[in-house]
C-alpha cells in the first residue's frame, strides 16, 4: 500500500497502515510528536503500537534537535542474520541438543560471560577499531563509568525481553542463523541519564509530553548526548557481531563434517538516530522500531517465535524517510498476554520451534503480535522479500 496521510499539529503524519487499526493510545503520542516545533516529518509503519515517549514504529525526522526518549533506553537495539551452507537435510531431528549449546555460548536474560570476550579469539571475527572503541569509553557520561567492566562482560549477550537467536529455514531449504539485541545495560543507563537531563531544560517545560523532551544543536548537552549515543550504537553493533561469531562457533562445531562456511552477515539497527538529507535538508532522522530502507539496504524483519521472518532490501522511498517496519509489531501488551494466554497455547503457537513452552516466555506468544505476513503486505512500497523465512530453534532470554 501507498501511505495514507493524517492531519498533526504541525506536519502531517504519513501512515503506511490503515489509521482505524491503530489504537487511541498510539494515535495521541504520534499527534504529541507531530506538535514538536523542531520535527520536520513523521512517517509510520505498519507494525505502529503504543511505545514509552514515543511510538514504536515511528521515523521521526528532525532539524537541529533529537528526542532521547524517541531512540528508547535500548539504544542500536537490530538485527543480525546470515546464510549457512547447511540445508534442512543437515539438521537432526532432535534439535533440542543444538538450542542448549547455543544457550551454552551466549549468556541470555541478565547473564553475562565471566571474562570480557576476546574477540581475537573468535574466528574470522574483524577486530580493526576494537580497541580504539573501548578506550572511547572513557569519554561517555561520568554517571556511567563505574558500569565498565559489566559492560565489557555483557558485551555478546542477549538480554531477555523479545531479543532472541534462531536457526531457521528458507524457502530453498538454506539453513540461516537470526539474532536480536542491542546495547545491554550500558545503553540503558546512558538512555535514562540523558533522558533526564533533557526532561530539566527550559525549552522542554511547555511540551504536551515531557518524554519527548529534545537536546537542541549546538548546545553541550546534545554535544554529550551524541557522543554517548553513537557510543552505544556501536557497542550494540558489536555486541551482535560477538554473538553472531559465538553462535557460528557452536553451529561449526556441531556439525564440524559438514564443513559450514557462512555469507556476509545482515546486520541493521532499529532502534537508532542517523544523520541523513532530504531534499537538501540535513536531518537527524530516529528511527524507533524501524529500519532504515534505503535503495539496495539489506534489512531484516522479524514475525514471533513461532513464526516468520523476512530478509528484505530497500527500496528507497523518501516520504517514509528511507525507512520500513521493523518487525510484526506487538498487538496487545506483555500484562495482556500473560491474561489472554496460557502455556498450553504457546506450546499450541510454537509447534515444530525447538523453544522454551513456559510461563516466563507466554508474554512472547506469536498470538501477541501482529501478523508479519500483512505488515510485509503493507510496505511493498518501502521493501522487497529476498527470502522469507521459518525457524525451528528458537533461543529466548
Amino acid at each position: 500500500m501507498s501511505y495514507t496521510e493524517v492531519p498533526g499539529i504541525r506536519v502531517p503524519i504519513r501512515m503506511w497502515t490503515d489509521p482505524a487499526t491503530v489504537e487511541g493510545q498510539a494515535m495521541q503520542q504520534l499527534r504529541n510528536i507531530s506538535s514538536l516545533p523542531w520535527l520536520h516529518g513523521l512517517a509510520v509503519m505498519p507494525d505502529v503500537h503504543l511505545g514509552k515517549g514515543a511510538t514504536v514504529g515511528s521515523v521521526i525526522a528532525m532539524k537541529g534537535a533529537v528526542c532521547p526518549a524517541a531512540v528508547g533506553v535500548d539504544i542500536g537495539c537490530g538485527m543480525s542474520a546470515v546464510k549457512t551452507s547447511l540445508t534442512a537435510k543437515d539438521l537432526p531431528d532432535d534439535l533440542s541438543r543444538l538450542r542448549s549449546k547455543i544457550e551454552q555460548a551466549i549468556p541470555v536474560g541478565r547473564g553475562l560471560h565471566t571474562d570480557p570476550v576476546d574477540p581475537r579469539k573468535l574466528h574470522g571475527f574483524q577486530t580493526a577499531g576494537w580497541d580504539d572503541f573501548w578506550q572511547r569509553f572513557d569519554g561517555v557520561a561520568s554517571e556511567v563509568k563505574w558500569r565498565r567492566e559489566r559492560a565489557m562482560q555483557q558485551m555478546g549477550t542477549l538480554g531477555s525481553g523479545n531479543h532472541f537467536c534462531e536457526l531457521c529455514i528458507d524457502e530453498t531449504g538454506s539453513v540461516w542463523l537470526m539474532l536480536h539485541s542491542g546495547s545491554r545495560n550500558i545503553g540503558k543507563e546512558l538512555a535514562e541519564h540523558h533522558m533526564d537531563v533533557a526532561r530539566s531544560l527550559p525549552h522542554n517545560q511547555g511540551l504536551v509530553d515531557r518524554d519527548l523532551a529534545v537536546f537542541i544543536a549546538d548546545t553541550p548537552q546534545m554535544a554529550a548526548y551524541r557522543q554517548d549515543l553513537f557510543w552505544a550504537q556501536e557497542y550494540a553493533k558489536h555486541n551482535r557481531a560477538v554473538m553472531m561469531a559465538l553462535f557460528q562457533n557452536v553451529v561449526r562445531r556441531e556439525f564440524a563434517k559438514a564443513k559450514v562456511t557462512f555469507d556476509e552477515v545482515i546486520s541493521c539497527h532499529h532502534n537508532y538516530v542517523a544523520e541523513e538529507s532530504y531534499d537538501g535538508v540535513d536531518l537527524l532522522v530516529t528511527r524507533k522500531g524501524a529500519i532504515r530502507a534505503g535503495n539496495g539496504d539489506y534489512g531484516i524483519i522479524p514475525g514471533s517465535m513461532g513464526t516468520g521472518s523476512y530478509i528484505v532490501r530497500g527500496l528507497g522511498n523518501k516520504a517514509a524517510f528511507n525507512s520500513a517496519s521493523h518487525g510484526a509489531g506487538r498487538k496487545m501488551s506483555r500484562n495482556a498476554a500473560k491474561k489472554r494466554f496460557t502455556t498450553n497455547d504457546l506450546v499450541e503457537q510454537t509447534k515444530g520451534v525447538e523453544c522454551r513452552k513456559d510461563s516466563g516466555v507466554v508474554d512472547e506468544i506469536p498470538g501477541a503480535y501482529k501478523s508479519i505476513e500483512k505488515v510485509i503486505e503493507q510496505q511493498k512500497d518501502l521493501v522487497e522479500v529476498v527470502a522469507h523465512l521459518k525457524q525451528v530453534v528458537c533461543v529466548k532470554g
